[in-house]
């Protein structure tokens, strides 16, 4: 071979390997996704907390007696299953028990009168009727009978006073009733005991106005539960009574327990360095649910505006600004870039109206480095 076409042949030969080195770094860099299917199923609009709610038993009552005093009676520790109108607390009370007695007493003298005023009566009207006759017959004069007609009067008011004695006693020993209800508690309703503010022989000092206390027991109905929870005021207006919800609690998990809207607050809320919220309350499906649950839990809740069943469905986390997709390209094993159409969309999925298929792949690792249009790509794994 002459020298000059040696000479040409290795440049050739140099540019060539320059060239295909130079291809080979710049060369887009292969990178691993994750990618789930463009599948068919049902995708729901959905409305969540904007704050942890509170599971709430579906009654309470924070019960102090009506007056102060020394606990002489308490009859349930924290945890104890009562029944409507149990006795639960008593203050010491023999003062107006003793009151009572006495009255209870006087009422019982006062009775006697009347029935001994009731036979007088009866005794004096039948010598009136006997005047009155003789006057009839002219045997005696009216003024001869008026002493003992104005007998018969008198016993009869006698008669009325004692009875007036009896309502009035019977009305004092309202009074004290009253009084001993004021010292006594009792049950609403059937529930559990959550809390026992006192001990024998402590006393109890009712809330002073404008300054709250702790109640001297808290009761609770745990038949039945609901969840409180705030949700942001640009939802509220699509948020309606009945619709259907789901819960969340933390202590059981991924567990879903299916519910229902039964009260919207009528007002917002405005608490400082926080959203506006409306408080909506759900309560439960199914009873069944409620064995295992505690007041108190901390509680998600899902409000389900809208659905749609059948229809062509990604996982949300694949969406991009824009309404972007990263779409895998099974026979280059490139992504391409497409911009789709949206529906419902949710936390988990979202609504796909036009610019994919069904059995498509679509990139879930949205936030893998090197993510581009035309980008070679191996699946690590498949959602």
């Amino acid at each position: 071979m002459p020298r000059h076409s040696f000479r040409w042949f290795i440049l050739v030969l140099i540019i060539f390997l320059a060239g295909g080195l130079t291809w080979y770094k710049m060369r887009p860099k292969e990178i691993d996704v994750t990618v789930a299917q463009v599948t068919r199923g049902t995708v729901e609009k959905v409305v969540a907390n904007t704050r942890a709610g509170t599971l709430n038993a579906c009654r309470k009552a924070n019960l102090s007696p009506g007056t102060g005093g020394q606990i002489s009676i308490l009859t349930v520790d924290e945890g104890d299953a009562v029944k409507e109108g149990q006795l639960l607390l008593e203050l010491w009370n023999a003062d107006l028990k003793a009151e009572a007695a006495l009255v209870a007493s006087e009422i019982k003298a006062a009775e006697a009168k009347a029935s001994v005023a009731l036979l007088q009566v009866g005794i004096a009207n039948r010598d009136a009727e006997r005047m009155r006759q003789l006057v009839r017959d002219n045997a005696i004069s009216e003024q001869d009978a008026d002493k003992t007609l104005t007998e018969a009067k008198v016993r009869q008011a006698s008669y009325e006073a004692a009875l007036t004695e009896v309502k009035a006693g019977e009305s004092r020993i309202g009074v004290i009733k009253a009084q001993l209800d004021r010292t006594r508690l009792i049950a609403p309703f059937d529930g559990i005991i959550a809390k026992v503010n006192g001990e024998l022989n402590e006393y109890v000092t009712p809330s002073p106005p404008g300054i709250p206390t702790p109640p001297a027991i808290e009761l609770l109905d745990t038949s039945c539960f609901y969840v409180t929870a705030p949700i942001d005021e640009v939802d509220a207006p699509a948020v309606k009574i009945n619709m259907e919800a789901r819960v969340i609690m933390d202590a059981f998990g991924e567990r879903h327990f299916p519910a229902r809207v039964r009260r919207i607050d009528p007002y917002v809320l405005d608490i400082e360095k926080q959203a506006r919220t409306v408080d909506v309350e759900v309560e439960f499906n199914n009873a069944e649910d409620a064995r295992d649950f505690l007041a108190g839990y901390s509680a998600d809740v899902e409000i389900i505006i809208e659905v749609k069943h059948d229809t062509l469905r990604i996982p949300t986390q694949a969406l991009l600004d824009g309404n972007r997709v990263y779409v895998y390209q099974q026979a280059d094993r490139h992504l391409r870039e497409k911009t789709i159409r949206t529906g419902l969309s949710n936390w988990d999925n979202t609504e796909v109206l036009e610019g994919l298929q069904q059995d498509e792949y679509v990139v879930v690792s949205t936030d893998r480095p090197g993510l581009q249009d035309g980008v070679l790509a191996k699946i690590s794994s498949e959602e």
